[in-house]
Order: structure tokens, then C-alpha cells, then sequence
């Protein structure tokens, strides 16, 4: 049974950071390409950054790139975004979601598996 679990969102003040993790299981990270999406209300949901299967190779979508960063841990079957200064329209419920292989699409339907949504708020 495959399993994706997302955690660590939260409040932030805009300029601050948060570390969100992914718990993957029932697949392997060597196997499956890993992408964190984002939706805002009344937004389609758009994909910001992925983590390649295998030699773990990154990509970001612009808005993210340069404040964003994904990583993995393989031993612990987790992928991390890190999220740093972080503004107002960053406020997202942001999701992770596998795909088998190795593939940079930003297409959410593209996407075998889905984790339930953490909520990011920026606020003051």
C-alpha cells in the first residue's frame, strides 16, 4: 500500500522559512521521481519543484527557484522542501505526489501518487 505523507506547515511571517517532509512508503525513491504542488484557493494547482528518481537531479518552477529547495533522505524514505523567504502568495496547501521514473513534469495528472496536503500560511 502506497503512502505519502505530508507534514510541517504551519504559520510564517513573510521573510521566514519552513521545512516541509514528505514520508514515502510502500515505493522507493530510487524508483519514483518525488514533486511538491501547491494550490491556493481559487487556484489551479501548480507543481514547484521535483526531485528525480535515482541520482536525485533537481528541478524548480521560477517562482520557487533560488528560495526553494528539495532534497531527499533515502534511508528515511523522506523528501524535504525548503522553503525560505517566503512571501504572502507563497500561502498554499502544498502536496507531494510520486511518479514512476524519471520525469520533470509539472502536470498534475501526469502524477500515480498523491499524500494528503500540509497547509503553508504567510501571514504577519
Amino acid at each position: 500500500d502506497v503512502q505519502l505523507q505530508a507534514s510541517g506547515g504551519g504559520l510564517v511571517q513573510p521573510g521566514g522559512s519552513v521545512r516541509l517532509s514528505c514520508v514515502v512508503s510502500g515505493l522507493s525513491l530510487d524508483d519514483y521521481s518525488i514533486a511538491w504542488f501547491r494550490q491556493a484557493p481559487g487556484k489551479e494547482r501548480e507543481g514547484v519543484a521535483i526531485i528525480a528518481e535515482g541520482d536525485g537531479s533537481t528541478y524548480y518552477h521560477a517562482s520557487v527557484k533560488g528560495r526553494f529547495t528539495v532534497s531527499s533522505d533515502t534511508a528515511k524514505n523522506t523528501v524535504y522542501l525548503h522553503m525560505n523567504s517566503l512571501q504572502p502568495e507563497d500561502t498554499a496547501i502544498y502536496y507531494c505526489a510520486a511518479i514512476y521514473g524519471l520525469d520533470y513534469s509539472f502536470n498534475a495528472r501526469d502524477y500515480d501518487y498523491w499524500g494528503r496536503g500540509t497547509q503553508v500560511t504567510v501571514s504577519s
